[in-house]
């Protein structure tokens, strides 16, 4: 079978949160409506698609057009299979919540799912792999197997690994929970760039040198959020996310957007060849 079918689904109700923008730490609010288009991010201004081409900052997050942080609800939307909703945000950026996807999961779940119809892919015939500096990230045709390597070389923990072998069956109480981290060391840095102000001890996991210095919801949590983000910025790429495998290792924001855009390039031009 050389093609891959994907429901499309979009919320069956609107919904909206609320609170702290994770780095900006002002109030800002999100609001998820209905949509028929795809996925797209506006700010009262301006309306931008959620594709690789429209991401203008992936330091320390991913930014759509002028929307900060849109990693953890993009992974959100992607882990609850919705393919086209209009995402309003006010304040530029979205909220912080607990530094994880879950409250943006569970919003998705209460609000509902309704099906809009039905998208065609073309089946992965080769590999896609990308590479920068350390990090590299390989993804071929599959169901839906990702796995993660967070290495910290030298540093706490070294490395933790967390592997799924359904994306989509895992995300709500494997992947949607693990919440955003910083190293103990970088807290000084992060505060002289005004990053994470919208963060505390309850939203946040802190590193330290011999080990975590605070609860945690999982042993592996660093391993499993990094998935999480690579979830939400590689469904940029608009290819069904259960449809392959992805084997990441040490990859960030900018890696992501960048196989992201990749992956689709190579299905968009399958799927041009193909037409009449």
């Amino acid at each position: 079978m050389n093609e891959v079918h994907q429901q499309r689904l979009t919320v069956a109700k609107s919904f909206e949160l609320s609170g702290l923008g994770l780095h900006s730490g002002v109030p800002v609010s999100v609001r998820v409506e209905a949509g028929e288009e795809g996925l797209f991010f506006s700010d009262g201004i301006g309306r931008w698609e959620a594709i690789p081409d429209n991401a203008t900052d992936t330091k320390r997050s991913t930014t759509i057009g002028t929307v900060r942080t849109v990693e953890h609800l993009m992974s959100a939307l992607a882990g609850s299979g919705i393919t086209d909703a209009e995402v309003q945000v006010t304040g530029g950026e979205l909220p912080g919540a607990d530094g994880s996807a879950l409250p943006f999961y569970q919003a998705i779940a209460s609000a509902g799912l309704r099906q809009i119809g039905e998208r065609t892919f073309p089946k992965l015939f080769s590999r896609v792999f990308f590479s920068e500096k350390q990090a590299s990230i390989g993804i071929s045709a599959g169901t839906g197997q990702w796995k993660f390597e967070y290495q910290a070389g030298n540093a706490w923990p070294r490395l933790q690994t967390f592997q799924s072998e359904d994306i989509l069956a895992d995300y709500g109480s494997e992947i949607a929970p693990a919440r955003t981290f910083a190293l103990e060391e970088e807290i000084p840095f992060l505060a002289q760039l005004q990053l994470g102000q919208g963060l505390d001890e309850t939203s946040a996991v802190l590193v330290g040198t011999s080990g975590y210095l605070g609860d945690v919801r999982f042993g592996d949590e660093l391993a499993r959020h990094k998935l999480l983000d690579a979830i939400g910025d590689l469904a940029l790429s608009g290819y069904p996310l259960n449809a392959i495998n992805a084997v990441l290792i040490k990859s960030g924001h900018s890696s992501h957007v960048a196989a992201a855009a990749k992956l689709r390039l190579i299905w968009q031009s399958f799927f041009n060849q193909s037409r009449p």
